[in-house]
């Protein structure tokens, strides 16, 4: 056996899951082993085991934002502070910079992420519920890229400068159109505005929620498309494709 193959408790432990589901993913075609079956040792290579974390990256966003009790993420998504995010945020340059489909939108693309996980932070600042730090996983192969905090939310944030804000909705609004004065982290909001901005000239699509409010903005939007979610959680989740 080599450095890079995990028995199946060890595999189970690394995706966060029972041996009894890794053996059923194994019996239905969901995640294979290098080798083992019946009566046989499975054995599992890490790098596979990353690259179906990072192909379920949004799901297990959704999955983790969406727990009602917080566990820290697979330390492959997980961001326990800026600076660990601005490095991995240098690791997502430098796979997207081998795309030259997207040379166009490449550092605006960036942009985007960073200011999105910087706000995650910079609101949150000594006010985390629960786990400290952010979810940040993407997927360049489907250009899919996903950030979420099970922080404080938007309007929770925004309510210390606009106190007139009645819920998630208005607060999301608010966050993605108007400049806000205020120290920081107040100022989120601008952040945000920022990223829609450049959303809206660029072919780049963002979904993002909040409490019980999500968006879905994209280059042909002709306003804010908000609306209530079918559910509802305190932090953030956005979802970016380009």
């Amino acid at each position: 056996m080599t450095n890079k193959e995990l028995k199946i408790k060890e595999a189970a432990d690394f995706l966060g899951i029972s041996i009894d589901t890794l053996r059923r993913w194994d019996n239905n075609g969901k995640l294979k082993p290098l080798r083992g079956g019946q009566g046989e040792h499975r054995r599992y290579d890490l790098a596979q085991l990353e690259e179906f974390l990072t192909f379920s990256c949004a799901d297990l966003a959704k999955k983790w934002v969406r727990n009602k009790i917080g566990e820290k993420p697979n330390d492959i998504f997980y961001c326990s502070d800026s600076s660990i995010f601005q490095g991995r945020l240098y690791k997502l340059r430098m796979a997207l910079s081998r795309n030259q489909e997207i040379e166009s939108i490449f550092s605006l693309l960036l942009s985007v992420v960073g200011e999105i996980g910087d706000n995650s932070f910079g609101h949150n600042l000594g006010n985390w519920p629960d786990i400290i730090g952010i979810f940040f996983g993407y997927d360049v192969k489907n250009r899919v890229i996903v950030l979420a905090d099970r922080g404080q939310g938007i309007f929770k944030t925004l309510k210390r400068v606009k106190p007139e804000l009645q819920n998630d909705l208005e607060a999301l609004k608010v966050a993605f159109t108007e400049i806000i004065s205020g120290r920081a982290p107040e100022s989120r909001g601008n952040g945000l505005k920022y990223v829609k901005a450049i959303i809206e000239k660029n072919p780049i699509s963002l979904f993002f929620q909040s409490g019980e409010a999500e968006l879905n903005l994209d280059k042909n939007s002709s306003a804010l498309k908000i609306k209530k979610a079918k559910d509802s959680f305190r932090g953030c989740l956005a979802v970016i494709k380009f």
